[in-house]
């Protein structure tokens, strides 16, 4: 039997690269075999990939460069994802990207893939006020700053593919969560007005990643643009009034009025949904539906993964 190659996967314990772990515990050819890294190998994040089977799980920080050559070492494989979310700072997430980079150049990894995402100056520059600049460079910095990254890759010689994801449907258990009214009615307060959201369930991340790395050097230097749907909010509400049997409404703000609501990184998500409404064009077309399902033939709709989440959604929102 032939050697399985060694996929590292970063962020293993978390949203993207938990759906590829659990893409490559399924995949039935066992091509590849998984390396895990996280911070804490102790930490509970760990001991649940130990329960689904994941035996190499390496301790490495994207913060500590000299942790991420022995995660990278006889890797075939990379798959890096960089979480602006635990910090908010452009600039820490490129020193993250920019030292994996290194020592992936450094390992010869054969084939990673950064999960990056659109520059979207290229829609709103940055003079343009119809949205706040963010940390004096950007308009939308989880954005921009893995865009400003992805020359790190290429510099670096390392062979890569580009992989741009979309809004995960997870975060509607999350902090974008339905919000229940005074009358006790469920809302999706979003500030996207009559303009479709690209969405995307995380599993589908992990598979069409899956994919990418079956294809070998056929998609090396492209950038692969995914989503499962692009939907317009009020449909979304219109499918979940439908799964949880009770009324779900969308409540469509302006920008301005989501930012102004002032909880924690506003400004940052306040940004982002104005750009999916104002560069909707651009966004979808960039994801070409058929072209996502030519590699993941499963990608989910999101009537079928709300029919996939069906128990949790009856619990979501007390």
């Amino acid at each position: 039997m032939a050697e399985k190659k060694i996929i590292t996967v970063f962020g293993a314990t978390g949203q993207q690269g938990g759906g590829l772990v659990r893409a490559l515990l399924a995949d039935r050819d066992e091509e590849f075999a998984i390396r895990a890294v996280t911070r804490d190998p102790d930490g509970e994040g760990a001991q649940e990939l130990k329960r689904l089977g994941v035996t190499d799980i390496v301790r490495a920080d994207m913060d500590d460069p000299p942790t991420l050559a022995p995660a990278l070492e006889h890797t075939y494989g990379a798959y890096v994802v960089t979480n602006f979310w635990e910090h908010m700072s452009a600039e820490r997430e490129k020193t993250q990207a920019h030292a994996v980079a290194d020592a992936a150049s450094h390992a010869g990894v054969q084939h990673a893939i950064w999960s990056t995402l659109e520059d979207t100056r290229a829609c709103i520059p940055l003079d343009d006020d119809r949205m706040p600049t963010l940390q004096e460079h950007y308009k939308v910095s989880h954005f921009d700053g893995k865009a400003e990254a992805d020359h790190y890759f290429t510099d670096e010689g390392v062979p890569t593919t580009f992989l741009r994801s979309a809004f995960y449907w997870e975060n509607l258990f999350g902090v974008f969560a339905p919000q229940r009214g005074d009358d006790g009615a469920l809302r999706l307060v979003f500030p996207m007005g009559d303009s479709r959201l690209s969405g995307i369930a995380v599993d589908d991340i992990g598979k069409t990643a899956l994919a990418v790395f079956r294809r070998g050097t056929d998609l090396i230097g492209a950038t692969v643009s995914i989503a499962g749907e692009h939907l317009k909010v009020a449909d979304m509400a219109a499918a979940l009034t439908e799964a949880l049997g009770e009324p779900v409404r969308y409540r469509p703000l302006t920008a301005d009025e989501y930012r102004a609501q002032g909880h924690p990184g506003a400004d940052e998500t306040g940004n982002m949904f104005q750009y999916y409404a104002e560069c909707e064009e651009r966004f979808t077309a960039a994801r070409d539906l058929a072209a996502v399902r030519d590699l993941n033939p499963g990608l989910q709709d999101f009537a079928t993964w709300l029919a996939g989440h069906h128990d949790r959604l009856r619990t979501a929102w007390p």
